[in-house]
Formats: structure tokens, sequence, C-alpha cells
């Protein structure tokens, strides 16, 4: 399998599945593509019809994109990986606070891009973003609780997956978080997948102009 991915140091989406596959041990090969220069877009298309990234692309060619997509697919292709929590109720749970990861929290995203590079405490932080934050401190506190920890759902899963670029903007941003979140968030950035992510992200040079907050 390949996955096409953004840059590590900007693109969210492209950490999801690229920690899945990681922690899990599951082969595959990488391909990434530089985002906002002039051949970006028609790099992505001739792995994904979306025109963005992640996309998984199978050995025959067959391409599924969208992260949530992704995740789904390698959850039914290796149930040996409990990619969800095997209990009903907890899964149950785990596909709506990834849900609501995937379709919400527009205020956080756009006030606080993610940019591992980046440490500007207190930057961005408009009355949307914080209410987000309230909502995501509110969910993992409220996951953690009922599992038991150490992660949302007790071993790592996809809602942690789709969480993970969330720490990454509290890294960069440091918002005021609940002692749990706050834990939490350090517990997420030392998984090994996390941690090595962040390392390339760090190592590379490119720069997308709009994920940059000015000094």
């Amino acid at each position: 399998m390949k996955l096409v991915i953004g840059d590590k140091n900007y693109s969210s989406w492209s950490m999801r599945p690229w920690l899945l596959l990681t922690h899990f041990g599951i082969p595959f090969e990488e391909v990434l593509i530089e985002l906002d220069e002039p051949g970006t877009k028609a790099a992505i298309l001739q792995h994904s019809a979306s025109g963005k990234v992640p996309c998984l692309v199978n050995d025959d060619g067959f391409a599924v994109w969208d992260s949530l997509a992704i995740a789904e697919t390698l959850a039914e292709r290796f149930p040996q990986h409990s990619l969800w929590p095997r209990d009903a109720n907890a899964r149950a749970r785990a596909r709506s606070v990834s849900a609501e990861m995937h379709s919400g929290f527009v205020g956080l995203r756009s006030a606080m891009p993610m940019n591992i590079r980046l440490s500007r405490p207190g930057a961005g932080a408009t009355a949307e973003a914080l209410a987000d934050i309230t909502r995501v401190d509110a969910i993992w506190r409220e996951c953690l609780s009922m599992s038991g920890g150490p992660f949302l759902f007790g071993e790592f899963s996809v809602a942690d997956a789709m969480y993970a670029p969330v720490v990454m903007r509290f890294n960069s941003y440091q918002p005021q978080l609940s002692p749990d979140a706050l834990a939490y968030a350090r517990r997420v950035t030392a998984l090994p997948a996390v941690a090595a992510w962040i390392e390339a992200a760090r190592r590379e040079t490119h720069r997308v102009a709009d994920d940059e907050i000015d000094e």
C-alpha cells in the first residue's frame, strides 16, 4: 500500500492515517507531496480523484481518500488490530467523537493551524477557538474517565489518531487545559509513532505561508 500525504509539519489530515499505520505496524510506502505549490494539485490527482491528501492506494491502484474513510478501511482490512474499541458501546462512542472531530471545531482549525515547528503560546485565542478547546477538553476527560486511560478508550485507537493533530496545536499555542487533558496530550506526544512524526516535521524546510503566524 501507498499512503499519499502532505507536509508533516502542516497536514493534520495526513497525520491521522499515518499514525494508525505506523503504530499498528502495518507496512506501507509513504508518498509525500509538498502542499501549496504550483504543482501540488496535479501531483495529488495522480493518486486521488479528490485532489486532496491523505489518500491510501492499494497495490492494485484502488484508492481510498479522506482520513476517516481510510481509518475505517484499515479497521476492516486488519481486524487483528483494535483500531476501534472491541466493546460495542465504546466503539460507538469512539466513532461519535471521531466524527465530531472530523466535521467540527472550525474555530480551532482556523485560528490555530497545525504547525509543529511553531511555538506561540497564547496565539489564536479567539472566542470560537476557546469554545472549541473547552469542548475538546470535555471530550477527553469524559472518555478517559470512562475508559481509565491511558488513551481515550484504553489502548490507542482511531479516536486518538483523530485528535492527535489537536494535541500538536495545543503544543504550539499552549491554551489552558484541565490537568487530565494536559496529561493526555503529553502521553499522545510521547507515543513513538507521534514522536517520529514530530521529528520528521521538524526536519522539513518547506513552508506554507497560510499556516505560519507572524511573529
